[in-house]
């Protein structure tokens, strides 16, 4: 009875295997297969259907089985704008870069030289995050300008760098505000003008170098007595520079009474420093 038992447990499952075996989808007999070139037919139909998850399956099988063979450039084209398809940006962009570097004669490599610069624009993140890949994209764009400069493609890729240095701009000019905001003064100071040097063509630049009066008198401000002179005088050397760069400023009265409460803090300072000389010398006189 027990060996019967066996015989039907060996029975079912052998059963089991070939009714599993003979379900197999025919995508999967092909993945499984030899059959490069019916592989590589199937990879490029899944492809132009824009079935792009089961073209890429097929596809990295046979950058393998293809390299060093005269069909490996026109594969590889495809691999890499099969990732770019899915929106896998770092892996599209790497395979577009390589087939660049790789193909660098044939026509379609100045097409994927940008695009390798146009993945790590898209990869690009918002403002406030880092922004190594918002130089990076910049660094390649302008690699592609250098490299092909009569291309019809330069004007986008100007666009783009344009863009990403806007952005670059916006997370400069909010980490000096945010020093401000928190009342690192000094700091803010130093990040106003920095800015302001490093994208001397800002759209903040106006509203920054008002910034840097304030900034500059708050630190006067919150400086110790014997510093505080020197400080207001540079917050009212800030209003001149402001003033004789934007006339006709919308932040023009609120930049006087900075340079008014400069001068007044100047005054209180002697007046205070003067006290406090006289009673150093009424207490050394006591001596």
């Amino acid at each position: 009875m027990f060996k019967n038992k066996s015989l039907t447990v060996l029975s079912l499952f052998i059963l089991f295997t070939i009714v599993f075996t003979g379900c197999k989808s025919r995508f999967e007999k092909l993945r499984e297969s030899t059959d490069v070139a019916k592989k590589y037919q199937e990879a490029i139909r899944l492809y132009n259907k824009k079935d792009y998850s089961k073209a890429l399956v097929l596809f990295d099988d046979l950058v393998q089985r293809y390299r060093g063979r005269s069909e490996s450039e026109d594969l590889y084209y495809y691999y890499a704008y099969t990732n770019y398809q899915l929106k896998d940006f770092l892996s599209a962009r790497y395979h577009f870069k390589t087939f660049a570097d790789t193909y660098p004669s044939s026509p379609k490599a100045e097409e994927c030289r940008f695009l390798a610069a146009y993945c790590f624009y898209l990869d690009s993140p918002n403002f406030s995050l880092d922004q190594d890949n918002t130089y990076k994209a910049i660094e390649s764009l302008q690699l592609f300008i250098n490299l092909y400069p009569k291309s019809e493609r330069v004007a986008e890729a100007s666009e783009l760098i344009s863009d990403l240095r806007g952005k670059l701009e916006q997370k400069s000019y909010e980490n000096a505000k945010l020093f401000l905001d928190i009342g690192d003064y000094q700091a803010a100071v130093i990040a106003f003008r920095n800015s302001a040097k490093d994208f001397p063509d800002t759209k903040y630049a106006e509203e920054m170098e008002f910034l840097t009066i304030q900034s500059q008198y708050l630190y006067a401000k919150n400086s110790l007595e014997i510093r505080q002179e020197d400080r207001y005088n540079e917050a009212i050397d800030e209003y001149e520079r402001f003033v004789e760069r934007h006339p006709k400023s919308i932040y023009l009265k609120q930049a006087e009474a900075l340079k008014e409460a400069s001068l007044k803090g100047i005054e209180v300072t002697k007046e205070i420093l003067a006290s406090y000389s006289g009673y150093k010398k009424e207490q050394k006189d006591e001596q």
